[in-house]
């Protein structure tokens, strides 16, 4: 394969994880990146202070050189040096997510040859973003059991618009990641109902709990936690611990939304995936996509492959001589990596 690949941002949904993947794999690989059309597909298309700081870490991760790394440009090159373990520190400036630069960095540092510590501070609970319990209880111990060490720590709570979380993440490398099979949940271990918020007035919070007792008819909401955060917030996070895998299903509330449409499109969520089999869901598919392909085996069953899923997987095969194949039916989809 070429040392250097070209990615036409706009292919597929068009999106940012098209950018951070595509930077991903180029660290990891050693080959020279060279990207056009970046974010086509949305309404404010180029980069954003989010995708910048993306970018700025993985150029300081392995003191790479770029061009085209500025607010609304639409066309990046990048050629990657080394990948260096090391402590870093970045911070996304604003309520942009800073889990999704962790996405861009960590894949590079779990093959890095020493330990690393990684400081990021920007959103951790953003609408169009994982949430970093959801890295943490869901993502994290799969890509463990593949041979890395990685482990996370939540300092303080950044909602959007305002931001301002922070959370620590320490790596112990591995060389190669181990081939994983992830096709039964197995038995329903424990279910777990967290309501957080910051700044929000009680007497929603309460609507939210009546709701969600009433109608997920579980014995009891494990926690009703306030948080400290820069500005207001408000998440519903359901953790469903099974034997072999865990999902954790979120709404986030917003301004002007009322607490039972936030409550119910949970639920909903929710029931949705208690009635399906598949221990992957929709969201954790699209994560497992890069390691499986590193590890050059392996396979999972997951309740539905997105569109975004599919764009991953076309990029992934830019960089990586791995034949990657989905098969979809009626009660979920089969993804096989070799």
């Amino acid at each position: 394969m070429s040392n250097k690949v070209y990615i036409d941002g706009s292919m597929g949904e068009g999106g940012g994880q098209v950018l951070r993947s595509s930077l991903a794999l180029s660290l990891i690989t050693g080959k020279s990146l060279e990207m056009k059309n970046i974010r086509a597909g949305r309404k404010k298309p180029g980069l954003l202070r989010q995708h910048l700081t993306c970018i700025k870490a993985a150029k300081e991760i392995c003191e790479a050189t770029t061009s085209g790394d500025s607010l609304r440009s639409m066309e990046l090159t990048l050629a990657p040096d080394k990948v260096k373990a090391g402590d870093y520190h970045f911070s996304v400036g604003s309520a942009g997510s800073a889990i999704l630069v962790l996405q861009t960095i960590l894949p590079p540092l779990i093959l890095a040859e020493g330990k690393s510590t990684i400081v990021l501070e920007g959103g951790t609970h953003n609408p169009m973003a994982p949430p970093f319990h959801f890295l943490e209880k869901c993502f994290i111990p799969l890509l463990n059991k593949m041979g890395a060490k990685v482990s996370m720590n939540l300092e303080s709570w950044g909602f959007y618009p305002a931001g301002g979380g922070r959370f620590t993440v320490e790596i112990e490398p591995t060389t190669k990641l181990r081939p994983l099979e992830v096709l039964d949940r197995g038995e329903l271990l424990a279910k777990e109902l967290n309501v957080i918020s910051a700044n929000i007035p009680a007497e929603i919070i309460q609507k939210e709990v009546e709701i969600l007792k009433d109608k997920l008819n579980w014995d009891k909401i494990n926690e009703v936690s306030k948080v400290n955060s820069p500005g207001p917030g408000n998440i519903i996070m359901t953790e469903l611990k099974f034997k072999n895998s865990t999902e954790l299903i979120s709404e986030i509330g917003s301004k002007g939304t009322r607490a039972q449409i936030v409550a119910n499109k949970l639920i909903r969520k929710v029931n949705k995936f208690l009635t399906q089999e598949a221990p992957v869901g929709e969201y954790l598919a699209d994560q497992l996509l890069l390691p499986f392909a590193l590890a050059e085996a392996g396979s999972f069953w997951c309740t539905t492959i997105s569109s975004h899923t599919h764009t991953n997987i076309e990029v992934i095969k830019k960089f990586l001589d791995v034949h990657i194949e989905t098969k979809e039916y009626k009660k979920g989809a089969l993804v096989t990596i070799n």
